[in-house]
């Protein structure tokens, strides 16, 4: 039950926020508070192991509709506990960055706050694609809210537009989820949402290949890839700085996940067909995304590009299909919603004190703000890919598996490296150093934003120092993700922590068979001597 509890805790803590609002603006913070660290507390044991034999460290089902083979099945293995985890822990860093930031409404912020945290929770622990489908959805209306209602002068438009991306996403992964479920009903005879029901459904390459396309169109646009990316900037730049934690921490990393999860084991053959293509948007994002950033003059739309860039690699990771690279884009989403967040963070409390974002109105904070200067400075050198901190893991395993797969598409992706570089750097120049403009000077971080930031920068040096004990858990998880889990496929993904070599069968590091891992290039080998 604990797995249903993570999710009900957060819609519960949002509803018991949204009617303590009338006692007080202070009672749906702490509501908030307690509810998603009473969930961490709970997630936090399921790391003890599941059953013996079992492949989920939790797993419960429960019928729902069962006429049409739908039911509540949640399960939870590493990677998805892994980002159970940081869903509630940057839910938590989101309550407290928005603690001072909002005075009306606390208590519908809260509500709407605490659904999305929910929705997300729910995404990355449900095994039924009708389940999975209703947490999708449950994310975008309150985060609509979030944007529309608390966000800056152009938050109507930017919540608008959001809005009409994602949805449209959400409606293409609709219909190929109908469209699966009456394909492996004709073949099988049986109908069914169920995950493991579904993998291996007998289809033709083309049926397979369009119902693909409606989960990568709905999971490109959550990344975001290129060219699917336009809505995100403007939404972290208009909305609250609660807003920007988890939508660059959380709502992003659903779609990777869904990639990982559902769209290359559903779709084994179609997604190698798409592959190379994905490739060239890969690096295409993440040096466009660089570059862009570079010519920002808005502090939280700069950061927003970096967030494009930064999950360029995690899609050149996933689709790469590779042990090393699933790896480090799944250690690489981890750190990049602690870093990313984390610069957010910094972002509203700048904002707070100088009540602009403006970045040609802002300079020499540093001797006001050492703090707070020296938090950015670490954030940034962690967004840069410092060796020790947790980025550069999940990017030197990135390139390292993908260059295996497609080495140019490694090679131009490195390039990104340099330009993240150059933008992490002149963030801290250009705000807490250079020529300070005549109002310059502002308060410094209090005891609640240095703990919040304190805590998310142990997580990052935490993994960029002693990764190991954490590649054992989601590479465990990774393994338990696809359509099969032999003990060759758990080693060859779980190579980083342990055995790095050749496999059994003396294939590099990936799984093994019908498309669970193998390399794009192998996966299309098979296809064609069919």
């Amino acid at each position: 039950m604990i797995l249903v509890w993570a999710v009900v805790i957060p819609l519960l803590g949002g509803l018991a926020a949204w009617l303590s609002g009338r006692l007080g603006s202070a009672f749906p913070r702490w509501v908030s508070l307690s509810a998603l660290a009473l969930d961490l507390v709970l997630l936090l044991t399921l790391l003890d192991g599941g059953p013996a034999g079992s492949r989920w460290l939790a797993e419960i089902r429960i019928e729902w509709i069962p006429v049409i083979g739908a039911g509540i099945h949640l399960a939870a293995d590493g990677l998805s506990l892994a980002l159970a985890l940081l869903t509630a822990f940057l839910g938590m860093a989101a309550v407290a960055a928005s603690w001072s930031g909002i005075r009306e409404r606390t208590g519908f912020f809260h509500l709407c706050l605490m659904s999305v945290i929910a929705g997300v929770m729910g995404a990355f622990l449900s095994l039924d694609l009708l389940l999975f489908y209703v947490f999708w959805e449950l994310m975008l209306v309150p985060m609509f809210f979030m944007v529309a209602v608390w966000g800056r002068e152009g938050r109507y438009r930017a919540a608008l537009r959001f809005f009409i991306f994602t949805q449209a996403g959400s409606l293409l992964m609709l219909a190929s989820i109908l469209g699966l479920y009456f394909v492996h009903g004709t073949e099988t005879g049986r109908y069914s949402f169920d995950y493991a029901d579904l993998l291996g459904t007998p289809m033709g390459l083309a049926t397979e290949f369009w119902l693909m396309l409606g989960f990568l169109a709905a999971f490109a646009v959550k990344l975001p890839a290129i060219p699917f990316h336009t809505w995100l900037p403007e939404a972290h730049s208009e909305a609250p700085t609660g807003g920007s934690v988890v939508l660059a921490g959380l709502l992003l990393k659903t779609g990777a996940y869904g990639m990982i999860r559902f769209l290359f084991p559903l779709f084994p053959d179609a997604a190698a067909t798409i592959a190379p293509v994905v490739h060239v948007l890969a690096v295409v994002g993440i040096i466009y995304g660089a570059v862009l950033a570079l010519g920002q003059t808005d502090l939280k739309r700069l950061i927003a590009y970096t967030s494009i860039s930064h999950m360029g690699f995690v899609l050149l990771g996933i689709f790469a299909w590779e042990g090393l690279a699933l790896n480090g884009a799944l250690v690489l989403m981890v750190c990049h919603g602690a870093s990313t967040g984390a610069l957010f963070i910094i972002a509203g409390a700048v904002e707070e004190r100088t009540h602009t974002l403006d970045i040609g109105r802002m300079g020499g904070f540093w001797s006001s703000a050492p703090k707070m200067g020296g938090a950015a400075l670490f954030f940034a050198l962690a967004s840069l890919g410092l060796p020790g901190l947790g980025n550069f893991i999940g990017e030197f395993l990135v390139l390292l598996g993908s260059f295996r797969v497609n080495a140019a598409a490694a090679v131009f992706a490195a390039l990104g490296l340099i330009a993240s570089a150059v933008y992490s750097l002149w963030i801290i120049q250009k705000v807490f150093h250079g020529p300070a403009p005549p109002e310059a000077g502002i308060a410094d971080i209090g005891g609640r934003e240095a703990a919040t930031l304190a805590s998310m920068a142990a997580v990052l040096l935490w993994l960029g120092l002693f990764p190991g004990p954490f590649f054992e858990r989601t590479g465990i998880g990774t393994a338990a993700s696809m359509p099969t889990g032999s003990e060759i496929e758990r080693e060859a993904v779980t190579g980083v922590a342990g055995r790095i070599g050749r496999e059994k069968s003396g294939r590099p590091p990936g799984l093994a068979r019908h498309g669970a891992g193998e390399g794009p290039e192998e996966m299309r080998g098979r296809q064609q001597g069919k």
